[in-house]
């Protein structure tokens, strides 16, 4: 796992005198703290920096071919990287090294751009073609690994993390304002938008050629669901299970310690068990849990406990303190965008825990997406059989019932999504999902800024992106359909990004096995009343590893990788919020309606409506505005 930064000029020689080249890659040291290398020609610049994985002694990057005329940097790993290479091996090709980074240069010279549809991994990579003067930048199926771009003037800027674009002082840092609406409304920011005008994201499953002065961008995969209806669960059984092991086996390969991380859910659960399986030691696992007044609903440790009594896993349990402010600064400095899921609370320390002990974690992560495991899911399928009420009944009698009713005092979101679920049920299934989503509403998307219009565009088009998927061709029923718009927004951009920024700011690497993509071509033949059968969300799953997991473990209510935020903010953290939402502090630019802020707020102080993610994402706003544009860091 590491860190990728390159220049390029589209047309001429690279200015290097305009750049620090090489020392360029130092700010992303704690992607790859073990080593560093880079290349030069006079039309390119790519630096690396090595989180050593795979072959410790000789797989120093950049790697390149025999003639030096084909070079890559490469973040993720290929894990089947052994069977490619002795495909390429057979068909002449000479390797100087055993790393699965060069396998991705003489698969390349195989089979040229398609050379992606071979890969099975996690991956973001820049290849420059010498002889042909081109560069080719990919990134893997479902977007675990990021991969950020710029083009300004005749130079092209491609990145793990976009303060390797920041870092020069000349780089404009211009806002997004669709961006911005996108973040207030999803809690994140969408691919291929950031909160920068000049930066995007590459799309998962897309790749980037530069030749002659242009940019071209191309799909090479996509999930299609096509159910097969004609197939009895026992089949789906195993053929599951058949590839979530095989895919557990593929991330076994490494030459550094690994683990796992424990929530005490079934995913997580399930890859500790067939990791017992696989593994001759006994394997570590890595559980947090939550101090302070938060009550237990969100304390899942003993469930990891049994888990790891189970399988004679060596377990490590962590305290959460309500304290994220300590922690905020390093969170938006790792984003470098405002992302406002606090999931990055949990995932913070259970990272920094881990890598205490192994540089390689296997995570649960995909199997909610896979399975049908999100309560949300559930409220989906539900609002088809509400809407058969007459509408006067929904809308004048429960929908105004409910509005009354207070949230609760423990912060658990229950009359929250109840409430969520009576405004949005009768609107159009794609509609629906999407407010489902919407943390705004559309009530308050308008208040909140202090001048709608310049926003109004950006929260248009994120609605229209959202639809896009949604009405996607991919998928053939209104839940297929749901579970399809999650794999393409809030998977790789949400649930991915947070993984993925908070391990690697611990120099981390997390692999997870639920998003192989041959496992996923797989669930997505699955019918979805096997996934998710009359109310029981993940069904199959549970089916499929019942025999491996305790009882208490699988029928238990999942609570998710989440913090107690909505009780924080009513409590601990209740004085840093209005300080950091204060008149003074919403003054330095201006965008919010003060007025607008302060009832979002009192809101939740007195339990009116839970606006916890909404709260949460304002004040992480603040911190980067600071950070970035005000700091200018």
């Amino acid at each position: 796992m590491c860190g990728i930064l390159g220049i390029v000029s589209l047309e001429g020689e690279l200015d290097q005198q305009k750049f620090g080249i090489p020392n360029d890659t130092d700010v992303l040291r704690h992607r790859g703290p073990d080593d560093w290398g880079f290349f030069l020609d006079s039309q390119v610049f790519m630096g690396h920096r090595r989180l050593s994985i795979i072959d410790l002694s000789t797989g120093k990057q950049p790697i390149s071919n025999e003639a030096e005329t084909i070079c890559v940097i490469f973040n993720g790993e290929i894990y089947n990287f052994q069977q490619l290479r002795a495909e390429l091996v057979s068909a002449g090709h000479v390797f100087a090294t055993n790393t699965d980074t060069e396998v991705i240069v003489h698969a390349y010279e195989e089979w040229g751009k398609p050379c992606v549809e071979k890969f099975r991994g996690m991956f973001a990579f820049a290849l420059w073609d010498a002889g042909n003067r081109k560069l080719f930048l990919a990134r893997d199926r479902l977007g675990i690994k990021p991969l950020f771009y710029a083009v300004l003037g005749d130079v092209l800027y491609f990145a793990s993390e976009m303060k390797a674009m920041l870092q020069y002082i000349y780089f404009p840092r211009e806002m997004d304002f669709d961006g911005l609406g996108a973040y207030f409304i999803l809690g994140y920011i969408p691919a291929p938008l950031t909160i920068f005008k000049h930066i995007r994201k590459l799309l998962p499953g897309h790749t980037i050629e530069v030749a002659d002065g242009h940019l071209r961008i191309e799909k090479y995969w996509d999930l299609v669901f096509a159910p097969d209806l004609g197939k009895p669960e026992s089949y789906f059984i195993d053929g599951l299970m058949g590839l979530f092991e095989e895919a557990v086996k593929l991330r076994l390969i490494s030459d550094v310690p690994l683990g796992a991380f424990l929530s005490g859910g079934v995913d997580s659960g399930a890859v500790v068990a067939v990791m017992s399986k696989l593994c001759s030691e006994p394997v570590r696992t890595f559980n947090i849990g939550f101090g302070g007044e938060v009550g237990g609903y969100l304390d899942e440790r003993g469930y990891a406990r049994e888990v790891a009594t189970r399988y004679k896993a060596i377990h490590t349990e962590h305290e959460v303190l309500p304290n994220p402010q300590e922690i905020i600064a390093e969170i938006v400095e790792a984003f470098d965008e405002p992302f406002a899921d606090h999931s990055t609370i949990p995932s913070y320390y259970v990272s920094k825990v881990t890598r205490q002990y192994v540089t390689v974690a296997l995570s649960g992560l995909g199997g909610d997406e896979n399975f049908g495991g999100y309560e949300r899911y559930l409220g989906f399928k539900a609002s088809s059989l509400y809407n058969l009420l007459p509408q006067y009944v929904r809308e004048k009698v429960i929908r105004e019932i409910v509005e009354r009713i207070p949230e609760r005092a423990d912060g658990h979101y229950t009359v929250n999504h109840l409430k969520r679920f009576v405004r949005s049920a009768s609107m159009p299934e794609g509609s629906r999902y999407f407010n489902f989503m919407n943390m705004l509403g559309k009530d308050r998307s308008r208040a909140l800024f202090s001048e709608p219009d310049l926003i109004r565009g950006g929260l248009e088009r994120c609605e229209e992106t959202f639809l896009g998927y949604f009405n996607s061709p991919n998928a053939p029923s209104p839940l297929d359909r749901v579970f399809y718009t999650d794999i393409k927004t809030y998977l790789p951009e949400d649930i991915l990004a947070c993984t993925d920024r908070m391990s690697m700011w611990h120099s981390l690497e997390v692999r997870v096995p639920f998003l192989d993509h041959k496992l996923m071509e797989f669930c997505a033949t699955i019918p979805n009343n096997m996934k998710i059968k009359m109310w029981e969300k993940k069904h199959i799953l549970k089916k499929a590893v019942s025999n491996l997991l305790p009882k208490s473990v699988l029928n238990h209510r999942k609570q998710g990788f989440v913090g107690p935020m909505g009780f924080w903010l009513r409590k601990e953290l209740k004085d840093y919020t209005q300080m950091v939402l204060s008149e003074k502090n919403l003054d330095k630019h201006g965008l919010f309606n003060k007025k607008t802020v302060r009832k979002i707020v009192d809101q939740h102080l007195s339990r009116a409506e839970i606006n916890d993610r909404l709260i949460w994402a304002l004040i992480v706003f603040q911190k980067w505005f600071d950070t970035y544009m005000e700091g200018n860091t």
